[in-house]
């Protein structure tokens, strides 16, 4: 399956405004109360300002005309607490939003983050991790700038241009009609630019995407990079990435702030419409200063949040472009679905292959017509050239993949039927590469292990002291209390590989993949392993993937894999002799 997380244009050109809002509104609706709070707030900060400039034209042109300051000291403490009205209820709104807003991001960062460990190993196969921290940091961080700053003010700003349009119109429908009359270009202007500010948005948010690759593969390989000396060929890889990023930023920063000045020059052509067209008419008594100076502050309350509208709208768009971005990633679904347990079939192993095919996407097969029967308490090898197939066959043991072709039982049941937790306790697989993450030994070797995790520590020291992982953990300074960084950097790549071995052990499976489990350890410590082994219930079946042809002195059965072929070598020698064969061919 592929997991590409790159839409079309045509798919982004499909996606529009309402379409996106639909797919949002489950993020939201817990919000529903507190945002029709919100909304309410708003409301009435843009009725307060409505009732202001009408107030302030009467008070002009009743009582300041008139020389009656009577009247002014009787309105103008009105006036004032309708301004710190407004100011309450603006700040209501602020506050309310933005607290919608961090429990918005909290919850899609979440959602993210789960939907991800969902996924199977070919999804982070065929996507950067840059890019996946880009977007559940950047991207959702644009989402909830727009939640919290302009989802309230941007229906704020509609309620309050409606309600100056409607009065220009009831106080003057000609003067108010040419002053609307610059609205309705910038709509036209509007309309026409969207899809441009979207894409620009859309294609900066993917550049830092790749930024944040490039970022992350230069720190992971910096050890690489000092050794062959070479931080001028990551510096010029670096500085193309960063600047290719700089020129989609500037393209979206000049994008999103197209509007402004735009709607700037359409406010100002409006006041000087009014100017023009009100002195006409006050000239020819049809008008009065107080209706004018009402007018200009009506056309204010129209203009003023049509500009903010500017820069709200160029927030909507990145905010759209991010969460496109975002919703590839919940879409996605693992295709490595867990199907019905149905009757056992009598296939007469623990582990059986019947005409297994595999191929990764579109690439050419890797492995042709498989079948192996791996019997309970046996040790099997798989042996051959690199990039024979050998830890590809393992994967499909473990179902890190499903073949494309054919079945794979376990215990006579389709793997497939296997729940996640009873696969992960009946199959170990130690990785040729190991990991490991930040926290104590203790939590490094009882990761997913769902038996022991609770187990306190003297039930776990006296476990690890009867499978003889003693002997190894006592290797680490403190012992279960060893403090471990991210991918183990403070330990050997040996001591990494033994932390996987126990990993691995101290769940008893009925089938132990090891992939090169010694490669990188001393001959006393594989002796240990040995040992531990040993220990292992007699049922246990156990698949040794070898590199190394003296590692596999104790197999019952010995395979060679190659060119997607699997052929039964029998002893050590024959193997040797096939891979010698092998590579007097290549």
């Amino acid at each position: 399956m592929k997991y590409d997380l790159n839409l079309s244009e045509e798919e982004h050109r499909q996606s529009n405004l309402f379409s996106s809002a639909k797919k949002m509104w489950p993020l939201i609706a817990a919000e529903k109360k507190v945002i029709i709070i919100a909304l309410f707030a708003t409301i009435i900060h843009s009725l307060l300002s409505l009732a202001s400039p009408r107030l302030m034209a009467h008070t002009i042109d009743n009582y300041i005309a008139l020389g009656d300051f009577g009247g002014v000291i009787f309105f103008a403490p009105i006036i004032l607490v309708l301004f710190l009205l407004g100011l309450v209820a603006q700040y209501a709104q602020i506050r309310i939003m933005g607290e919608v807003g961090q429990r918005v991001l909290f919850r899609l960062r979440n959602k993210i983050f789960n939907k991800l460990q969902e996924l199977p190993v070919a999804f982070f196969n065929q996507n950067k991790a840059g890019d996946l921290i880009s977007r559940i940091n950047n991207d959702t961080e644009k989402i909830n700038i727009f939640f919290s700053q302009a989802l309230v003010q941007f229906v704020g700003s509609l309620f309050l241009m409606t309600g100056s349009a409607i009065f220009l119109i009831f106080l003057n429908a000609r003067l108010g009609g040419a002053t609307l009359a610059p609205a309705f270009v910038l709509v036209i202007i509007t309309l026409l630019l969207s899809p441009w500010l979207k894409k620009t948005n859309l294609h900066s948010a993917r550049t830092l995407g790749n930024l944040s690759s490039e970022i992350q593969e230069s720190l992971n390989n910096f050890k690489v990079i000092i050794a062959f000396n070479r931080r001028d060929f990551f510096n010029k890889r670096f500085q193309d990435v960063n600047r290719k990023n700089y020129v989609a930023s500037i393209i979206a920063g000049v994008a999103n702030n197209t509007f402004a000045p735009i709607y700037g020059l359409a406010a100002n052509a409006g006041q000087l419409i009014i100017l023009i067209y009100g002195i006409y008419l006050i000239s020819n008594n049809l008008f009065t200063i107080g209706l004018l100076i009402g007018f200009l502050m009506y056309a204010n309350n129209f203009y003023n949040p049509l500009r903010q509208l500017a820069s709200l709208w160029a927030s909507l768009q990145a905010a759209l472009a991010s969460w496109e971005r975002v919703y590839e990633i919940m879409t996605l679904e693992n295709d490595l679905q867990i199907l019905p347990a149905v009757n056992k079939n009598e296939t007469g192993g623990l582990l059986v292959f019947k005409d297994v095919d595999f191929q990764y996407n579109d690439s050419e097969k890797i492995l042709h017509k498989i079948n192996l029967n791996f019997e309970r308490g046996k040790t099997y090898a798989l042996v051959g050239p690199t990039g024979g197939g050998k830890t590809t066959t393992a994967s499909l043991m473990a179902r890190l993949y499903d073949p494309s072709a054919g079945q794979i039982f376990f215990n006579g049941q389709d793997i497939r039927s296997l729940s996640h937790e009873e696969r992960t306790n009946k199959i170990g697989f130690i990785l040729q590469e190991p990991i490991l993450f930040s926290g104590t030994l203790r939590d490094n070797i009882l990761y997913g292990n769902s038996e022991l995790i609770k187990a306190d520590k003297t039930k776990l020291e006296e476990i690890v002291a009867r499978t003889g992982i003693d002997k190894i953990i006592n290797r680490f300074e403190k012992g279960l209390d060893t403090t471990l960084l991210a991918n183990g950097d403070a330990v050997s790549l040996g001591q990494k590989q033994l932390i996987a071995f126990i990993r691995a052990v101290l769940r008893e499976p009925e089938l132990l993949i090891l992939d090169e489990t010694t490669a990188n350890i001393d001959t006393v410590t594989e002796k240990f392993l040995d040992d531990i082994i040993k220990k292992l219930p007699v049922s246990t079946t156990k698949v040794i993937i070898a590199h190394r042809l003296n590692t596999i002195d104790n197999a019952d059965e010995i395979y060679f894999i190659n060119a997607g072929e699997v052929l039964l070598a029998g002893s050590k020698d024959e193997a040797l002799d096939l891979l010698l064969k092998r590579n007097s061919q290549s």
